[in-house]
């Protein structure tokens, strides 16, 4: 797959795999705060979309891939879904406050057997793995038939008002708000940039079907700056 813009002022490979997991070491004290202010509070709407689009009825096993701090997982239990989180940043999971089984792994070598789920969901983790096809496979591996993925992620919107308003956000208001709520602007500088590896919403739809999921959909929130994939192991 190739990335929507240019990563070349990014890191790559292995260089990727250690700057991340350690920026999220960092800012695991303060993310759930953060997030919320950098959001405006949007995120936990986001989360609750996601969900639903899982369509998993009460009792069903979730694996959130990425877990963080365990958001995700949260509302997963509030809605009667049995949750598992999986985060490679110990920091993240330390400050993890969830009633959910957590594991620390890599999202690209899942440490589950086949078919092990009845969904698995991850939030803007996509952009932060090494090896996305790898997460991508990996993660339908995982699995039972007519279990559902569903992933969030940042977006670039297409409309110009939009995307001048996205761009002014994150990329200059963010990193004020990274260097005053969690000391560290260069992480929030980081993760707005970190959209340029992810690839077009058309190849990420091809990859999923690759995989053999069906009824595979992408739509977009916020005008456009967040993305949701949905699709079924047939």
């Amino acid at each position: 797959m190739t990335a929507r813009t240019s990563t070349t002022t990014l890191p790559e490979g292995d260089e990727k795999r250690v700057a991340v997991e350690a920026m999220f070491d960092r800012i695991a004290p303060t993310y759930d705060r953060t997030t919320r202010v950098i959001s405006l509070g949007l995120d936990q709407r986001w989360r609750r979309r996601a969900i639903a689009a899982l369509d998993a009825p009460p009792g069903a096993q979730i694996l959130d891939v990425g877990c963080g701090t365990g958001d995700l997982c949260r509302e997963l239990v509030r809605h009667d879904l049995r949750a598992v989180g999986v985060d490679r940043s110990a920091g993240m999971l330390a400050a993890a406050r969830v009633d959910a089984p957590l594991v620390r792994a890599d999202a690209e070598r899942l440490p589950f057997p086949d078919a092990t789920f009845d969904g698995v969901i991850t939030a803007f983790t996509l952009r932060n793995v090494v090896d996305l096809d790898a997460m991508l496979r990996d993660c339908v591996r995982l699995l039972v038939r007519g279990g559902r993925f569903v992933a969030l992620d940042t977006a670039v919107p297409e409309r110009l008002v939009w995307r001048v308003g996205n761009a002014v956000w994150f990329r200059g208001v963010v990193p004020l708000l990274g260097r005053v709520l969690a000391r560290d602007a260069d992480a929030y500088r980081y993760l707005p940039r970190s959209t340029a590896y992810l690839p077009p919403s058309a190849a990420l739809t091809a990859s999923l079907e690759d995989l053999g999921l069906v009824d595979v959909r992408h739509e977009t929130m916020t005008g456009g700056s967040v993305q949701l994939l949905a699709g079924v192991r047939r």
